[in-house]
């Protein structure tokens, strides 16, 4: 599908509009390091096949898979609590994807943006707020709802046509989620990072490639 000025842009947060890819694999392995080294390498393993997937999912499997429990919702939520409570500061200190705030700040007026994460949508939002990045969205959404369910949610609520609106992510659960709702998709990978995504998909390095679209 061509681009050509798109109407709307669904943005992924990790790693599209904050360099926090290394914040979030540093605390999955804290979760499983007390396991031993094959555990941990196994679940970071999972973890990194599977970005852009809620947490939750990631983590029962790897606790049913690979330590053989089955979590009860208690125990996953004291699992997740633990984890935000490693990353919250961390995501709001780190370092933006060069270019995303210029990009924000320059089209946020003209178009609808909008983020779509797999990070529990009050967390996110929290982090969007004391990133004072808030005001150039008209929402920000996590999950528990797929990145599929959102799309079509903001779609229909904003009266927005697919094909003229763009997705841009850093993970394959990004592109699927885009494919699924018809929505053109570019991806960004990190300088020294592998490229996830089919061959004959755009690509950009930071946020400053976007413009070309605009």
């Amino acid at each position: 599908m061509p681009l050509d000025s798109p109407s709307a842009v669904f943005f992924d947060f990790d790693g599209v509009i904050v360099e926090s890819i290394a914040i979030k694999t540093a605390a999955f392995s804290s979760i499983y390091a007390p396991h031993g080294p094959d555990v941990l390498a196994a679940a970071v393993a999972h973890h990194e096949a599977n970005e852009g997937i809620s947490r939750l999912i990631k983590f029962r499997h790897c606790h049913k898979t690979l330590l053989g429990i089955d979590l009860d919702n208690d125990a996953l939520d004291a699992l997740a609590e633990t984890y935000a409570a490693e990353v919250e500061d961390r995501v709001v200190a780190c370092d933006g994807v060069n270019g995303a705030t210029d990009f924000l700040a320059r089209h946020h007026t003209r178009i609808p943006l909008f983020v779509v994460s797999g990070t529990p949508e009050n967390e996110l939002q929290r982090i969007t707020d004391r990133r004072n990045l808030s005001v150039y969205f008209k929402e920000v959404r996590g999950s528990p709802a797929s990145k599929e369910t959102i799309v079509r949610e903001l779609l229909d609520r904003y009266t927005l046509t697919p094909a003229d609106s763009l997705f841009v992510g850093d993970a394959m659960a990004d592109h699927r989620a885009a494919k699924l709702c018809g929505v053109p998709f570019i991806g960004r990978v990190a300088p020294q990072r592998k490229n996830p995504f089919p061959d004959n998909s755009r690509i950009i390095n930071d946020m400053n490639g976007l413009g070309a679209f605009f």
